[in-house]
Order: structure tokens, then C-alpha cells, then sequence
């Protein structure tokens, strides 16, 4: 490089160490550029960078597609995640699954985890419809609503209501008994016309440890039978002794009493029908 200076030509030039410094520095440089273009290709390539997308992860109207696998390494906030027509969507995680969904203010709403051995579900209501939006099943604070046809229980403890259920039909499997029992308290049951116990293929058992009352306020209560036992009433006189075929006859025919206070007792055939009081009757 040239110049005057005063007006002398001066001659400015790099030369020795100064001129190797220089050029290798520009051949540093120039490595570098091409060691960063070479990896920016690569990336390119590896991560299959397009016009449409990333890869396997396309942007489309609307959105963006995603082909294959995806691991999300934190939190996914989304308005809409479905699969494409004909195909499953699976979501997996090594440790738990959360949904939560949040109000207008940001206050946390409705939550749902899904962790070790555990589901949890934070809402104020739960429900679940039938494709025709028909309910089978909703549960809120004040009440728990069954909608299918029958609600079946098979285990075998059965089931256990602290408070009163209500109910149109109890019935058993065919072929098992059906039991209803209260261990500790009383067994009501009420309805507002007819209540109707039956046994098609079996019995009918009552068991109580005291009392057992059955009690029409304005009807009248109808035994419809053509056998009704009554083994072990009390008989308030001894039959009369004779002859070996009359001790047979008495012994299987009595007279069939009844005390003030309603307790029924037998009688022998022949003798009058009355009890003492201390007896029988009490």
C-alpha cells in the first residue's frame, strides 16, 4: 500500500510475522464458516427441515401434524389433540399422567391423575353417557345417579349402603339367593303402593333376633296358601289320655287359639280353647 505523507511516498506493507498472523487467521475463519455450514447442513438433514415442517412434524392449517412418536419433555398446553381418521392416539408416561383445566382467571378447575396404581379425578361433577347421550353414569356432592338397566354387584361381601337406597326392583342372579340384611340396625322397607317379594324357583326366609312385624294400617294382611306351619306355638292344655289311636289323632290335630294380646297358642281338640295367663300368654 502506497501514500504520500508531507510529500514523501511512503510504502505501508505486512510482512513477517505480522503477514502470517493475518493469514492464519483468515484461514481460521474460513475453517470455522465451513465447519458451521457443514453441521447447519447436517442438522438439516438429520432433522429433516422442510418447507412443510420438521421431519415426522408437519405444520398444516390450522395446526400442526405430527407422524409417528413424540416425547415431550415438559409441560404441553393444547387447545385440540386428536389422531388422524381411522387411527389410535396413545399417551404414555413413565411416571404419571395429568389433565387440568383452568378458568378464566387461571384458578385451577378440573384435574385429572393418573399415577402408580391410582386414578384421582378433582372435579365438582362426573358423568358418563351412552352414544345416544343417554346417562349412565353421574355422581355430584349431593347424590349418585345410575342410568343402565341394571346395576350388578359381584362381589362377595355384596354391597354394603350406609344410608337408605332407593330403588324400584332388588333382584338376585338367577339360580343364586338374594339376601338383605342389617347386622346391627333395623331393615325398613317402605313404598308408596305395593311392595312385592317373590321367589320363583325357592323360599322366602324372615330371620330376626327379636321381633318380626308385619303390620296393615288400613288393609288386611292375607296368608294365600294351602299349607301354612306353625311348628313350635306353645299348647296350653295337655291332650287328653285314651285309647293309643286317640293319643295318635290328638297328637296331630289342635285347636288353634288365640290370648287378648294376640299370641296364638294350640288346644287339645276336645278341651276348651283357653290359656293361662302365665303360660302361654305372656
Amino acid at each position: 500500500m502506497g501514500g504520500f505523507v508531507d510529500g514523501i511516498e511512503t510504502y505501508l506493507g505486512l510482512i513477517g510475522w505480522r503477514k502470517k498472523c493475518l493469514y492464519t487467521l483468515l484461514l481460521l475463519l474460513m475453517l470455522l464458516i465451513i465447519t458451521n455450514l457443514a453441521l447447519t447442513l447436517w442438522i438439516i438433514k438429520v432433522m429433516e427441515f422442510s418447507t412443510d415442517g420438521m421431519g415426522q412434524l408437519k405444520i398444516v392449517p390450522g395446526g400442526i401434524q405430527l407422524s409417528g412418536q413424540a416425547i415431550i419433555m415438559d409441560m404441553l398446553r393444547a387447545s385440540t389433540i386428536r389422531s388422524r381418521h381411522g387411527q389410535p392416539i396413545a399417551i404414555e408416561s413413565s411416571r404419571n399422567f395429568s389433565i387440568s383445566t383452568r378458568d378464566p382467571n387461571g384458578m385451577l378447575e378440573n384435574h385429572l391423575f393418573l399415577g402408580h396404581d391410582k386414578l384421582e379425578c378433582l372435579s365438582s361433577g362426573f358423568r358418563i353417557n351412552d352414544t345416544n347421550g343417554r346417562n349412565l353414569f353421574s355422581v355430584n356432592r349431593n347424590e349418585v345417579t345410575i342410568g343402565a338397566h341394571a346395576l350388578r354387584i359381584d362381589g362377595e361381601g355384596g354391597a354394603i349402603f350406609r344410608e337408605s337406597i332407593q330403588t324400584p326392583h332388588v333382584r338376585a342372579e338367577p339360580g343364586r339367593e338374594l339376601r338383605l340384611e342389617s347386622p346391627t340396625r333395623q331393615l325398613e322397607l317402605t313404598a308408596a303402593k305395593d311392595i312385592n317379594l317373590q321367589s320363583r324357583a325357592g323360599g322366602i326366609e324372615l330371620l330376626a333376633l327379636e321381633d318380626v312385624k308385619l303390620r296393615a294400617l288400613e288393609g288386611s294382611l292375607r296368608l294365600e296358601s294351602s299349607k301354612i306351619l306353625m311348628p313350635n306355638l306353645r299348647t296350653a292344655q295337655p291332650p287328653i289320655m285314651g285309647s293309643a289311636q286317640s293319643r295318635d289323632h290328638l297328637h296331630r290335630v289342635f285347636q288353634l287359639c288365640a290370648c287378648s294380646n294376640g299370641k296364638l297358642f294350640l288346644a287339645a281338640p276336645h278341651s276348651i280353647c283357653a290359656g293361662d295367663d302365665s303360660t302361654v300368654c305372656r
